[in-house]
């Protein structure tokens, strides 16, 4: 799974409603989680440790949703979705059975599929009051990724709209779904591209024990399709030194297709190759400064122009600087030094 960060708002978002059921401390430093950073607003973690707690507060509970709905969505409750999803032969039959099961498993917080002309939608029916954004944003997160992974691509949002107004934090929705946020609607809705709807599912019934091994940390960050070309030139890239990486031409040339191609099939993956490379270099940023790098030898490989030009990169990627960032994945690791892995909490999915 690609590396990624979640702001700790979004921790302090799923305790909203489970804190005074649970006693959450000691399940933050099972998951590798340093309680001081719930009150330090920019601190983030790692999508590893937030799916790690995701499934222990879910254990703790016995409820894959953080006590969100009036009714339990029972541990166990996803991967019966995902069973029933698998069996069906196109993306728009699995969500119209996925969307019925969560109106079983869900009192409160009723989502159901419509295709209208080119566009289909995923709408949330709730409560007269609109409830918080995060329980709808976590609910189409499920959706969302179930669907991206049943059909092998990523299924890129057109836009998100909530009944309720827009939430004090919402930097990480925009990039977990879509850069068009848009609050104060009549109704709860996630847009795309109904063409997809008609793709048939991809994925076999073998193949759902290690999708669900890796859930929900395999969900939180955008799907990656290891087959898509996008995933491909990344690949490319890490192989590489930055400093060597092909100009957008001398990359097609690599694929065998033109630029203009190459940038109109990345375009349909919702990458573009300037995204690439971003990420790739942040993610060489966080490994080697997981090993002790100095800003100035990493400022030098990943061919920023000066230590303070990586420092401003590193900020914009992680929420905070190259120092700060290393201090709190140390303060997150348990006794053993390692976060807490997926071994631990692995009855939270069956």
């Amino acid at each position: 799974m690609e590396k990624g960060t979640i702001s700790v708002k979004l921790v302090n978002e799923a305790l909203r409603a489970a804190h005074h059921r649970v006693d959450v401390a000691p399940l933050l430093a099972r998951a590798g989680i340093a309680a001081a950073s719930l009150g330090d607003g920019e601190a983030r973690v790692s999508a590893e440790a937030y799916g790690a707690f995701w499934l222990l507060l879910a254990e703790a509970l016995d409820d894959e949703f953080f006590a969100l709905d009036r009714r339990r969505m029972k541990v166990g409750s996803f991967a019966c979705l995902c069973r029933t999803a698998l069996h069906e032969p196109t993306l728009m039959r699995a969500l119209r059975a996925v969307t019925r099961l969560f109106g079983v498993m869900l009192d409160d917080y009723r989502p159901s599929l419509r295709r209208r002309g080119a566009i289909a939608e995923i709408r949330l029916d709730e409560p007269a009051q609109p409830g918080p954004a995060f329980a709808c944003f976590a609910l189409w997160m499920i959706v969302h990724g179930l669907a991206c992974w049943l059909v092998g691509r990523r299924i890129p949002i057109l836009a998100v709209e909530l009944r309720g107004p827009m939430p004090a934090y919402c930097d990480d929705y925009r990039v977990m779904f879509s850069e068009t946020l848009r609050f104060s609607r009549p109704r709860n809705r996630l847009l795309f591209d109904a063409e997809v709807l008609d793709m048939p599912v991809r994925r076999h019934p073998a193949e759902l024990g290690g999708f669900l091994a890796g859930a929900p940390a395999n969900i939180l960050v955008r799907y990656r399709d290891p087959r898509s070309l996008a995933e491909r030139c990344k690949a490319y890239l890490r192989r590489r030194p930055p400093g060597g990486w092909p100009t957008l031409d001398g990359l097609a040339g690599q694929f065998c297709m033109s630029a203009s191609t190459l940038r109109r099939k990345l375009a349909g993956e919702g990458q573009s190759y300037r995204t690439l490379k971003d990420q790739v270099r942040r993610d060489l940023a966080i490994e080697r400064l997981e090993r002790q790098a100095s800003c100035a030898e990493l400022a030098g490989e990943l061919g920023f122009a000066d230590t303070s030009a990586f420092y401003k990169a590193f900020k914009k990627w992680t929420g905070c600087t190259p120092g700060r960032y290393l201090a709190r994945e140390t303060a997150g690791r348990g006794p053993s030094g390692d976060v807490a892995r997926r071994s631990a909490v692995t009855p939270a999915v069956r």
